[in-house]
């Protein structure tokens, strides 16, 4: 449910509805936009008289949210949401590049790549210390050593660095780790989003499952939502279909979709999209006109000898030539109209 304040409404009403709301077990959230103030309503809101909500003085209108997701929905929270990494701060406008390889291997590559991507022009870095993989003979990260390796390279180049979290117990290790990152096989491990959600603020790039419905991965955004972390970052990276050609299936119709149902930043990968290190600069590139709000790409040393995913990782060279491209494209990227509307 969403109130919509009157324009310039007595604070000491609008508290004294915030402290009525929360005695029926209902969490306010206040979203104070360019042209309205609106508080959003998450809890059961089903026993809430609307009638006797519309009435008050401080109120102009009361809507129903017919979709299951609250805090993510676009109407609950109208304004872009703009997410703060270590002072890196993704959407709302402001395009933010994630880079580096998939899995940290030892202090010269991660202390390396780490360097290259910053000087072409990324803003975060990236590096897998735990890797969930699909066999459990295939490298599976250096686990603890490899968030030490990841923290030394942030320490070489101010970076903040964004890693995959897989297991609650694992948490405490993620102190000094800017975003937290929750892979494609764990999108619907509920356990573990409520967890991320209700013992920490940091923020939290959430992928899209390999058969997830946009619906679903909203879903996902939710459960870390309604625990308590609103710092949310949705990340697009390819779906399963029939489709043999490339790793996975990227519709680049899901960023004004998803800019339309949430407000919440949309981040695309187009490393794991493609499966193919040439296909990346072009699907960056398309991502960066839709509009997206960022990409992670993958980038390594040497690919041919990489312990994971080599095949989709740029080289130095190549990052640096798609951000060159990247730039160009930018000023002309789709932004959400104001009124709502795709076009």
């Amino acid at each position: 449910m969403i109130i919509i304040l009157k324009k310039g409404a007595d604070k000491r009403q609008v508290e004294n509805l915030k402290s009525w709301l929360v005695a029926r077990h209902i969490t306010p959230h206040v979203s104070e936009g360019e042209h309205e103030t609106l508080i959003g309503c998450v809890g059961d809101v089903a026993r809430i008289d609307v009638g006797l909500v519309r009435a008050l003085s401080a109120v102009e209108s009361v809507q129903r949210i017919q979709e299951p997701y609250k805090a993510a929905n676009r109407k609950f929270h109208p304004d872009d949401t703009v997410v703060d990494c270590s002072g890196v701060k993704i959407g709302g406008g402001s395009f933010q590049v994630i880079a580096g390889p998939c899995s940290v291997e030892t202090r010269e590559q991660m202390v390396g790549v780490a360097k290259a991507v910053k000087a072409a022009g990324a803003t975060l870095l990236r590096g897998g210390a735990f890797k969930p993989r699909t066999s459990p003979y295939a490298f599976q990260g250096l686990g603890e050593r490899g968030l030490e390796l990841l923290l030394e390279a942030k320490k070489e180049t101010g970076l903040p660095v964004v890693t995959e979290l897989m297991a609650v117990e694992h948490l405490p290790l993620f102190n000094d780790v800017d975003v937290i990152q929750i892979g494609a096989r764990n999108m619907q491990n509920f356990d573990l989003l409520k967890e991320v959600g209700s013992q920490t603020r940091k923020p939290v790039l959430l992928k899209r499952g390999m058969s997830a419905t946009l619906r679903e991965l909203l879903m996902s955004a939710e459960y870390i939502m309604a625990s308590g972390n609103h710092n949310v970052m949705l990340c697009e990276r390819g779906i399963r279909t029939f489709e043999t050609a490339t790793r996975n299936t990227i519709d680049l119709t899901v960023i004004p979709v998803l800019k339309r149902l949430s407000h919440l930043p949309v981040i695309v990968d187009p490393s794991h999209s493609t499966g193919y290190s040439q296909l990346v600069e072009p699907l960056a590139m398309g991502a960066t006109a839709m509009g997206a709000d960022g990409l992670m790409i993958e980038v390594h040393n040497n690919p041919q000898c990489a312990l994971c995913d080599g095949a989709q990782s740029q080289t130095p060279e190549m990052f640096a030539e798609t951000m060159k491209k990247i730039a160009a494209i930018r000023p002309c990227a789709w932004r959400r109209p104001r009124n709502g509307a795709y076009a």
